[in-house]
């Protein structure tokens, strides 16, 4: 057994602190550290999603909007964008054991904080903690498998290493649909807390220590500002350029805010000596390419884990434990073809992998155009199989071929930086697909009201109609007037709302069809590193 495992850390390119704790474990170290790394990315993801199918009762018990009840899911998706970032320092600094433990300490007060929250804007606070928190922890498993499995068998750990990644957002809606209908929405928050009770042990047990002496490079606090300051500035003025105007000062002052910030932190980033995000990664091409190609399947992912539930619950009028369990066969087939994909991946070129991926969640899109209040439960079920599947077989290449795209020496680095990419997709995907629905809305609504006029001899008809259907209930003519004329109002919103959602779904079809544009490189530039 000795040999064996002496030839086992032969094959690996890792650090003196992981070889010593397999030393200490044996061979099933691997299966301790993938476990520890997967249980706090596990706590960490499932609050991205699980969030959305109480979204509908918070903005009742808060009286908001969907496009404020947004920010719930795009606030926290852009912390893990700049917080995905950090992941490299605070390994260099502090370690990975002391990374994980305290990281899923300071998550574990985000998520007794969103629990406690009295307001929405707290509770935005502790989503922001949640996200910073996820970001950190998700580049860990991409930067452990390159470390804990030699070449060749990195593919089918990813692949494996993925269902954690994929169960998350999977297992969330319905879990949180459960907590919502049983208790109340405060509940999906606090489902974090005891993840993290296992997580913080195991992590000081099978975790390795800083490889090396403490850097001496402090942190990059001009970049995370400067970043943080133009993410937040261009979300803001996405969501609110409609309703203020486009051209109005206050938006202008939001985007030339944005552009300011942006540039300071690409300058400050080439000039940097320990630089947030190294710019140098996007010097290859290969890179470049799927980081492109990250972003658009963050946006579709993250888009529609914050569409369908709200389509499921406003349009259809599903529970949010229904609507938890009528998303819980797409996830049941992305846990079992990924690891199948994560095996292709290895064998197969990623470009084509890609595509196919590219062109299965276009299609489950492009079939959700028809959908509508009296869609069956098998079929939108099966139309989201369809996506989960696609995301399946683009996700484990789009990993394998970035990182492998990069120096040795880069790999931590390029773990964080495709990670950042991707969620940076997501949060615009949520930001900008809740504000096309809140606006699409508002088009189709305009467009039905302008037929009701006096003279709308169907209109008039059903007004009557349910005038005479409430004749039994002894109400005074008036008051059974008022009542059908809000039954009417109620009806034509919900045209309006299932039209907008359509739009919506559309626009998401569409956006994937670009992502044939830069597999199409991947294919043509297969053998080609840089």
């Amino acid at each position: 057994m000795s040999d064996k495992l002496e030839a086992y850390i032969a094959e690996l390119d890792t650090s003196e602190p992981i070889k010593a704790l397999f030393r200490r474990y044996g061979l099933s170290y691997t299966y301790l550290a993938m476990a520890s790394v997967m249980l706090a990315m596990l706590a960490t993801l499932l609050t991205g999603t699980i969030i959305n199918v109480a979204i509908p009762q918070i903005m009742g018990s808060y009286g908001v909007g969907q496009d404020k009840a947004q920010w719930l899911s795009t606030a926290y998706l852009a912390a893990a964008t700049v917080g995905m970032l950090t992941t490299s320092w605070v390994i260099q600094a502090w370690g990975m054991r002391i990374a994980v433990a305290s990281t899923m300490t300071v998550f574990m007060f985000g998520s007794l904080l969103g629990g406690l929250s009295p307001n929405l804007e707290v509770m935005i606070i502790a989503r922001i903690i949640q996200g910073a928190t996820s970001g950190m922890i998700t580049p860990l498993t991409m930067l452990i498998i390159f470390q804990l499995y030699p070449a060749g068998k990195q593919g089918v750990a990813m692949g494996i290493s993925s269902i954690g990644a994929i169960l998350a957002p999977a297992l969330g809606p319905t879990v949180g649909g459960l907590l919502v209908d049983i208790f109340n929405w405060r509940y999906v928050y606090y489902l974090g807390v005891p993840f993290s009770f296992l997580c913080i042990p195991m992590a000081l047990l099978f975790l390795p220590d800083r490889a090396g002496p403490k850097i001496k490079q402090a942190f990059d606090w001009p970049g995370m500002v400067s970043l943080s300051t133009a993410v937040t500035l261009l979300l803001i003025a996405f969501s609110n350029g409609e309703k203020q105007g486009w051209s109005s000062n206050i938006i202008i002052g939001y985007f030339v805010g944005a552009i300011a910030s942006g540039a300071l932190f690409i300058y400050w980033q080439v000039h940097s000596k320990s630089p947030l995000l190294n710019l140098k990664l996007f010097s290859y091409l290969r890179f470049s390419i799927f980081a492109i190609t990250a972003f658009v399947f963050g946006a579709g992912l993250f888009g529609s884990t914050y569409l369908i539930p709200l389509f499921l619950q406003l349009v259809q009028g599903m529970s949010p434990t229904e609507t938890g369990l009528s998303m819980m066969p797409a996830g049941i087939v992305m846990g079992v073809a990924i690891p199948f994909c994560g095996r292709m991946a290895d064998k197969y070129n990623p470009g084509s992998l890609i595509s196919w991926g590219a062109v299965l969640f276009f299609l489950s899109f492009y079939l959700m155009i028809d959908a509508d209040a009296n869609t069956g439960f098998w079929m939108f079920a099966w139309w989201m199989c369809i996506g989960r599947l696609g995301i399946s077989l683009a996700m484990p290449p789009m990993n394998m071929g970035a990182i492998r795209s990069v120096p040795m020496e880069y790999i931590s680095q390029a773990s964080g930086a495709l990670n950042f990419v991707r969620q940076l997709g997501g949060a615009f995907g949520v930001n900008l697909l809740s504000v096309a629905l809140a606006r699409r809305t508002e088009f189709h609504l305009d467009a039905i009201y302008s037929t009701q006029r006096s003279d709308n001899v169907a209109t008039l008809e059903m007004l009557h109609a349910l005038q005479q259907r409430l004749v039994v209930t002894g109400l005074p003519e008036i008051e059974r007037s008022v009542i059908a004329m809000q039954h009417l109002a109620s009806s034509l919103y919900m045209q309006a709302s299932v039209s907008a959602f359509r739009d919506s779904f559309l626009i998401a079809s569409l956006v994937f069809l670009l992502t044939l544009i830069p597999a199409w490189f991947m294919r043509k530039n297969h053998n080609t590193k840089h």
